[in-house]
């Protein structure tokens, strides 16, 4: 079994975290992101360090640097995944086309509502539009 170790950071250390685990080899597994249960947004970066996955957390920021510059792929597509689902801003991030939800659905909805928004809420709104 994977041991999992947590490290609290702040959203100055992300970048220089990402550049030193890319210049050892090191892969990014997955960003994450979550609300805690004080309701604050908390972003996690998990990286393979064997025997251990080290999972870098920034707790309540909705504006963060992206770091696809320095993981392409790996990196940018979490980041525009949680940008559409949680309205996490990725400073340098190209948004410029969607992933999978629809163009409107953030007009409507609001930025981030598809996840903060519990979705028994969401189906009895979308219900209640539909029948006027």
């Amino acid at each position: 079994m994977q041991e999992y170790k947590r490290i609290d950071i702040s959203k100055d250390q992300i970048v220089p975290i990402a550049e030193r685990m890319r210049k050892q080899n090191v892969y990014l597994v997955m960003i994450h992101a979550f609300l805690n249960k004080d309701g604050q947004m908390d972003v996690s970066w998990d990286y393979a360090v064997e025997p251990a996955i080290e999972s870098y957390h920034v707790v309540g920021e909705t504006v963060l640097p992206s770091i696809g510059e320095i993981y392409d792929t790996a990196a940018t597509w979490p980041e525009r995944e949680l940008n559409e689902l949680f309205g996490i801003e990725f400073e340098g991030l190209d948004m410029s086309q969607r992933l999978f939800l629809p163009e409107d659905l953030l007009e409507t909805q609001g930025r981030g509502q598809i996840m903060v928004t519990p979705l028994s809420e969401l189906v009895e709104k979308n219900r209640k539009e539909a029948a006027q």
